[in-house]
């Protein structure tokens, strides 16, 4: 199958990817990176003349050779275009092949996916109220994000104090059952963090997401020596290398892999299997978008340690752009039975719509010093 063609277009916060061959036969993918997808865009300035031409079956080696192929390889922007790229061949695989993008990954290891809900609220009770109305349509696991600023800037014992009323006020409204991921962003210090986590203990968390910044994976080092609570993270993680550390000391429960930001399903596929000798699982993130949720769906579907996937209804203009076989039933994600990934995109329809990607928010301590977002 030789490629013909390249389309990438931006699209509110997204960036799509259509890959076409001399067959006739195309796949579609995305390389979103919330905040820098003009960056992302500009990337394929220089990946684009490398795939013309090329065999869309040779997955690893186009894979290899956008990573390896020049000095200057990895990173944010790089690893986006990558996936987008990556994704779509995996699904123009299973289309040419006729069969979904699963049975060419391994086959079902499961029957479906666990996902989970992100909830808010601006108080305790608010909080509360959201996340009953979601367990009553049939969502199993919460996500909560109470580690805020608040308007003299981040405090962060003022965050945490806020953090934990949020966590005990729905502990104590919902039961010891239902499974809730505490998500921090990454905007405590190691110091701070085992303060939070040893007051997060008597909760049960289902795992505490991205405690401190991600830079530095030794660091989860002294956080591990001083909490119990199951630690997630991976979300600005771009390679299996820069994981490589947190899985091989066993740093972490969860990997977090969003395979939009991480070279696509090839090296979401390899990071599981490291994680596996590890008695580690996934609990993939995504970028909010139906393209991204299909090809997570397809990976989570073939390997055996998939916890929990990220997950919601595509909204607004999304229905109108893409075509999708996402089925939700008492909380899991169904399978697909059409060829590849059950996704199409509407390029025309993303064009006349356009990006809409704003700057993401710029936290500031309450002496004025930045602080993680």
């Amino acid at each position: 199958m030789k490629i013909t063609h390249v389309d990438v277009v931006p699209v509110g916060a997204f960036v799509y990817v259509r890959i076409d061959t001399a067959e006739g036969l195309y796949g579609i993918g995305e390389a979103s990176l919330s905040g820098r997808s003009a960056a992302v865009v500009a990337a394929f300035e220089h990946l684009t003349p490398l795939l013309i031409g090329a065999d869309a079956s040779r997955i690893e080696h186009i894979w290899q050779d956008i990573y390896r192929g020049t000095f200057w390889r990895g990173g944010p922007v790089l690893q986006s275009a990558l996936a987008g790229i990556d994704i779509a061949l995996w699904d123009l695989a299973g289309k040419a092949m006729g069969v979904p993008t699963y049975r060419l990954l391994g086959g079902l290891a499961r029957d479906r996916v666990l996902v989970y809900r992100h909830v808010g609220g601006g108080d305790p009770q608010g909080l509360v109220d959201s996340s009953r109305a979601l367990l009553a349509e049939g969502w199993k696991v919460l996500r909560i994000s109470p580690i805020k600023q608040d308007p003299a800037g981040f405090d962060p014992r003022r965050a945490i104090l806020n953090g934990i009323d949020h966590m005990a006020a729905l502990r104590e409204d919902v039961g010891p059952e239902v499974e809730i991921i505490f998500e921090v962003h990454t905007r405590l210090s190691p110091a701070r963090a085992v303060e939070l986590c040893s007051q997060l203990e008597p909760y049960h968390p289902f795992f505490v997401e991205d405690p401190i910044r991600s830079e530095n994976p030794g660091a989860f080092r002294h956080l591990r020596q001083h909490t119990n609570v199951p630690i997630g993270t991976g979300e600005q993680l771009h390679d299996k290398w820069a994981y490589r550390e947190l899985i091989e000391q066993e740093l972490i429960d969860y990997l977090r892999v969003d395979i939009c930001h991480t070279g696509g399903i090839t090296e979401g596929k390899k990071l599981a299997h490291l994680a596996e000798m590890h008695y580690q699982e996934l609990a993939t993130h995504y970028t909010s978008s139906p393209v991204s949720s299909a090809a997570m769906l397809h990976l989570n579907l073939s390997v055996p340690n998939c916890a929990v996937q990220e997950h919601a209804p595509p909204a607004a203009w999304m229905d109108e752009v893409v075509q999708h076989e996402l089925v939700v039933e008492d909380g899991y994600l169904l399978p697909s039975t059409s060829p590849g990934l059950g996704i199409d995109v509407d390029m025309e329809a993303a064009r006349r719509i356009g990006p809409n990607d704003s700057e993401p928010p710029h936290l500031r301590r309450t002496d004025g010093a930045v602080q993680d977002w």
